[in-house]
């Protein structure tokens, strides 16, 4: 028989505290008392045989267990709050919610969002930037936007747009431009490289495709994203590396140069959306984007 759920009142203030790490604060989101909201979570705990918080200074800390709960819990109702916004608001005039690498969104997707906004003009794009790992699963988002390497998931419709590229890329401001703009690849192995912790393959995935050894290379600065990265690049810092699309602009406008061209990797830029999702809307974006991708 299966088991039945705790009181989603109980339920519905754990989520709030965990999110918060805090009662009171908790308590002022779903306008009840201080009180209330400790007594649901004390039943919750005691229903589920676990503690969900332990003190920690004048503060609140989530146990283990209460980690586990805060995660299910917070994609349950934020599933839930999407989908009773839809209803309320008619799936017709609902936003496409897309979401978006935050390096991916900002070098290349907005300076096209004007020509977007005009070619698709019903489309009512709504963009959700991440950093780091995206999952496309993720409640509120009708469709995701990455780079992704197949084989693609039974659960997600992918509508494959290009082949990732990726080069080095470099700045006429940089110190060393004279002396690398007309080297071979092996002139980078001597050279420090700017790097980021989301995409630590890129710049082995290149030296392999270059036949050259990638254990010789040598990494400089290293950035948390891609974007810092390139904006590094682009004020003279070093050689980054990059994706294509994402330095398309800047090399149109003289802004970095890329001497030693750009090599296919696995991966692919794909729009996955939810294979049970049925929207036309996707199939308008897809064709958008991968004329977009690579007519221009």
């Amino acid at each position: 028989m299966a088991q039945e759920l705790p009181p989603l009142n109980a339920l519905r203030a754990f989520e709030v505290a965990a999110r918060l790490l805090s009662v009171s604060r908790a308590a002022a989101e779903l306008h009840v008392t201080h009180g209330a909201v400790s007594r649901q979570i004390r039943a919750l705990e005691s229903q589920l045989g676990v503690s969900l918080f332990s003190k920690e200074g004048r503060g609140l800390k989530l146990t283990d267990a209460g980690l586990r709960l805060r995660d299910v819990s917070g994609e349950a109702f934020a599933r839930l709050r999407a989908v009773c916004a839809e209803l309320r608001q008619g799936r017709a005039d609902a936003p496409f919610v897309l979401g978006c690498p935050g390096s991916l969104l900002a070098r290349w997707f907005i300076p096209r969002l004007d020509r977007l906004n005009r070619d698709l003009p019903d489309l009512r794009l709504q963009l959700s930037a991440s950093e780091g790992d995206l999952d496309p699963r993720r409640a509120g988002l009708d469709a995701t936007l990455w780079f992704a390497e197949p084989p693609w998931p039974a659960d997600m419709q992918v509508f494959e747009l290009a082949a990732e590229r990726i080069g080095p890329v470099l700045s006429p401001r940089y110190a060393g431009y004279a002396r690398l703009v007309d080297a071979t690849p092996a002139a980078l192995l001597d050279e420090p490289l700017l790097h980021t912790a989301s995409r630590p393959q890129a710049w082995p995935q290149w030296a392999q495709a270059q036949g050259l050894d990638p254990r010789r290379l040598q990494l400089g600065q290293g950035f948390e994203h891609l974007y810092y990265l390139l904006e590094a690049a682009v004020a003279g810092l070093g050689v980054a590396i990059a994706p294509e699309p994402l330095v398309a602009d800047e090399l149109a406008a003289g802004r970095l140069l890329a001497p030693w061209g750009f090599v296919a990797t696995p991966a692919r830029l794909a729009l996955w959306v939810p294979a049970r999702s049925g929207d036309r809307r996707a199939e308008r974006l897809a064709a958008w984007l991968k004329n977009e991708l690579n007519d221009r």
